[in-house]
């Protein structure tokens, strides 16, 4: 946009409502655009150090290293016997036994494991791409919040400004007749009744300025200074709804319906037979009162064990007990999609109701200040009504802060719509 347009623009709407609808409109590519520096830099600050994410993210550390923990054979038993009662055998009585026995998981049981671990990690980690994106609108809109308190405060600055010039009129114009002492005093009502309210815009900026910052985990008293140039596109950033479709709040779900899947796999795995390997080792004692070869020959014998579930009903209940999840899943991603969708569709209304109410609210404000044109003027020429000037002054700030309002809601609807299509 050229400067001139930009200009004309600005004195059109008046710079510091223009100045709003820049920031929204920069804002509304939620990754694409470009951020405010402050915002953007407060979102990356948030990201960093919110407790919420870094406790996601050793979850997610915690799921990835039981890949590791379920790597691992069974343990491997050793025995030892000695005979209090020696047996007797032809090449010599018995002293003890030494045995080792090492199971071994059927073909792929292992792998199974891991990829069942595998899968439980990668829906943990949509966790954390779902709060992120939570955590950026959260920030955004607390953002947002502070920015309407901020001009709302600048709206009322100028208020009284201009209301002590009416004064000064008013104080000019009883000498002249033109006023009267019940002017002056209205005037002044009316200048405390809005310092009144600046004071507490002033005491709500603190404290929202405190939730934004425990958001990003710092002092709640640090102060965050609100960016405001920017430059508005002449076209609206677009947006596809068909992203909503791969939002990591329904990928998660893709997620578990896998790992019920790995799931399955290891229960057939583990169904099959478990085969062991052993040997077992008898020293034998030298017969004293005979003389042949193997006398005293020591015992060795090799093992293999086969474990097999004959009886064992767990495995088919296991397999029912998945597929009823599966199902389970899928029904919960639909309704999930379902209810994403109607807060999109919320969303985007909203959003086109808070632009059609703020270009209602530019004409009327328009409208406004040509009656107060009209009214001073009359001032060169006779009586000023203040009573008319009040009420249009207090018609005009309702109109100010309402464009401020429905502007700060149609970014927070924006991010809204970033949330679930970008």
């Amino acid at each position: 946009m050229n400067s001139n347009k930009y200009k004309q623009t600005a004195k059109r709407i008046g710079f510091k409502t223009f100045k709003m609808m820049v920031f929204c409109a920069l804002f509304f590519g939620f990754q694409n655009a470009v951020f405010s520096q402050e915002l953007g830099s407060l979102i990356k600050e948030g990201l960093h150090n919110n407790p919420e994410v870094q406790k996601f993210e050793l979850q997610y550390r915690i799921a990835s290293e039981k890949v590791n923990e379920v790597n691992t054979i069974p343990n491997t038993e050793f025995g030892a016997g000695y005979f209090v009662s020696e047996p007797e055998t032809r090449t010599g009585p018995q002293k003890f036994k030494l045995s080792v026995k090492q199971m071994i998981p059927w073909f792929g049981t292992l792998s199974a494991r891991e990829n069942y671990v595998s899968a439980l990690a990668e829906a943990k980690y949509q966790d954390i791409a779902i709060l992120k994106r939570q955590l950026a609108a959260s920030i955004s809109n607390a953002y947002y919040v502070l920015y309407q308190n901020k001009e709302t405060q600048l709206v009322f600055e100028e208020t009284i400004q201009l209301l002590k010039t009416y004064e000064k009129l008013a104080l000019t114009g009883i000498e002249s007749g033109k006023a009267s002492v019940v002017d002056v005093l209205r005037l002044q009502v009316r200048q405390n009744e809005l310092e009144q309210e600046l004071h507490v815009l002033q005491i709500n900026y603190l404290s929202e300025q405190s939730v934004l910052n425990l958001q990003l985990n710092r002092g709640k008293n640090t102060p965050i200074t609100i960016e405001t140039t920017f430059e508005i596109p002449e076209n609206e950033v677009v947006f596809n709804s068909e992203n909503l479709q791969v939002h990591p709040e329904l990928i998660k779900y893709d997620k578990l319906y896998e790992s019920v899947s790995q799931l399955e796999l290891l229960n057939q795995k583990e169904k099959a037979p478990a085969i062991g390997f052993g040997l077992d080792y008898i020293n034998v004692s030298k017969n004293p009162d005979m003389t042949f070869a193997d006398n005293g020959k020591d015992i060795i014998m090799p093992m293999v064990t086969v474990s097999i579930p004959i009886f064992n009903k767990k495995f088919g209940s296991v397999t029912k007990q998945n597929q009823w999840e599966q199902e389970r899943i899928e029904f919960e991603k639909t309704n999930k999609f379902n209810t994403l969708q109607t807060v999109l569709d919320k969303a985007i209304k909203q959003k086109n109701v808070a632009r059609v109410r703020y270009t209602m609210l530019l004409k009327n404000s328009n409208q406004t200040k040509k009656a107060e044109t009209i009214l001073l003027k009359t001032y060169e020429t006779g009586t000023l009504d203040f009573t008319a000037v009040l009420e249009v002054q207090e018609l005009l700030l309702k109109f100010q802060t309402n464009t401020i309002e429905s502007i700060k809601n149609y970014c927070v609807q924006a991010s809204i719509i970033n949330y679930l299509t970008q």
